[in-house]
């Protein structure tokens, strides 16, 4: 690639050298893998707030989550759940990397991680206070952990990070840009590793707009099939060592993936409601920022949220790029509920799972997948499927039409 001043700039391979997942369906990338592969719900009626309120009343929590079973350094009543929840995934991150704390100094490590709502349940806290006793009963130091900038700064402090640490708060699509973000400062040679992803906390209001909005399901998540309702809210910190190939070679790292290229555009048309031509004009621009041809995708992780108009204007833009040869589609959603500012993040981790096991991650709950959807759409329904994949395509849409396709590619 050049720069405005006709320069050419390093361009490097990055891989994945470390996963981090704590998810509803379990803890460490793999526990995670094994839940996901076997098509396991992780969504359960809600405990982190009274939800008796609401018809729906279901969302995809990480129940045996304690902070400190996992982190070393942060103070965890100093921290709100989403940082918390980055943080520790970003602890079994660097672990699973098998890289050590002297090796992320030197090598300029930093952080950029995703959300949706940042401290949403701090400020859900807040709010609660503020209702019960009046504005001069909210928690100084509460407040002081709502800036949705302290979740990558969670991560940078539990492992001293002195790299650029960056938040990006661009919703549902958000680990994806982090993942991107991340991919081009490794490439460019200004870091040799970075950590990114997302992480984002179960709380009422979010759960109260997305059912205002009508978009919440039933019961449980249903990507894909004839009968889906609807979205569940989850939560979740998903991240990702991202190293340049040199230097994993050079410290004999296991190589989950590589980052072949991404691309992201806007639909800049609806802000709920997604674009099929921009979609797929976004996936083309994936494969050409990787070099991939439709023909060499072997499985796309879906973003799936389980809304009839989402997962039908995915499979739309799909048969724009794929014509009648759509790969197998997938949602992990259907197991976690909506992970917001994670979910791509969490996509990325079964993505690397996947080439590490040869399997098809699944869609769960699905009976009957919708015949409205045309022709040749496998969902993988039910549970994981064996399958050898070389090259992987995972999608991230978000409110105000934000999309980001990811490209991964088995390590060769």
């Amino acid at each position: 690639m050049a720069d405005t001043a006709g320069a050419v700039r390093p361009s490097r391979r990055v891989v994945i050298t470390g996963l981090g997942a704590v998810s509803p369906v379990g803890i460490g990338a793999d526990v995670f893998a094994a839940a996901v592969r076997a098509g396991v719900n992780g969504t359960a009626p809600i405990e982190s707030f009274d939800a008796s309120a609401f018809p729906r009343r279901k969302a995809g929590e990480v129940l045996d989550f304690e902070p400190a079973d996992h982190l070393k350094r942060l103070d965890p009543p100093r921290w709100g759940r989403s940082g918390l929840l980055a943080a520790a995934a970003a602890r079994l991150a660097v672990a699973d990397a098998g890289i050590d704390e002297e090796q992320l100094d030197t090598a300029r490590a930093g952080a950029v991680m995703g959300t949706t709502s940042g401290e949403s349940a701090v400020v859900q806290a807040l709010a609660e206070q503020w209702i019960e006793g009046g504005l001069a009963s909210i928690d100084g130091e509460l407040a002081g952990q709502t800036p949705a900038s302290r979740i990558a700064n969670a991560v940078s402090a539990e492992l001293r990070l002195t790299g650029e640490t960056q938040t990006i708060p661009t919703a549902c699509s958000a680990s994806n840009y982090a993942l991107g973000y991340a991919y081009d400062l490794v490439r460019s040679g200004e870091a040799e590793v970075m950590l990114a992803g997302g992480a984002d906390a179960v709380n009422r209001y979010t759960h109260a707009g997305f059912y205002a909005l009508g978009a919440m399901a039933e019961d449980v998540p249903r990507p894909f099939a004839a009968d889906r309702s609807g979205i569940v809210t989850g939560e979740g910190g998903a991240v990702l060592v991202l190293e340049a190939y040199e230097h994993a070679v050079a410290r004999g790292a296991r190589m989950y993936a590589e980052i072949l290229g991404y691309a992201a555009n806007c639909d800049a048309a609806h802000m709920v409601h997604p674009d099929a031509t921009s979609i797929a004009a976004g996936i083309r621009a994936a494969h050409e920022a990787a070099g991939v041809e439709p023909a060499q995708i072997d499985y796309i992780c879906a973003h799936g949220t389980g809304t009839p108009t989402n997962d039908s204007t995915e499979v739309a833009a799909a048969r724009e790029v794929f014509g009648n040869r759509i790969p197998p589609i997938s949602s992990i959603k259907s197991m976690l509920g909506h992970t917001m500012g994670a979910a791509s993040g969490f996509g990325a981790i079964a993505c690397c799972k996947a080439f590490e096991q040869d399997f098809l991650p699944p869609t769960a709950n699905v009976t009957e997948p919708d015949p409205a959807l045309g022709e040749g759409v496998d969902c993988v329904p039910g549970v994981g499927r064996e399958a050898r994949l070389d090259i992987v395509q995972n999608h991230g849409f978000a409110f105000g039409g934000n999309n980001v396709i990811t490209i991964l590619g088995r390590v060769s």
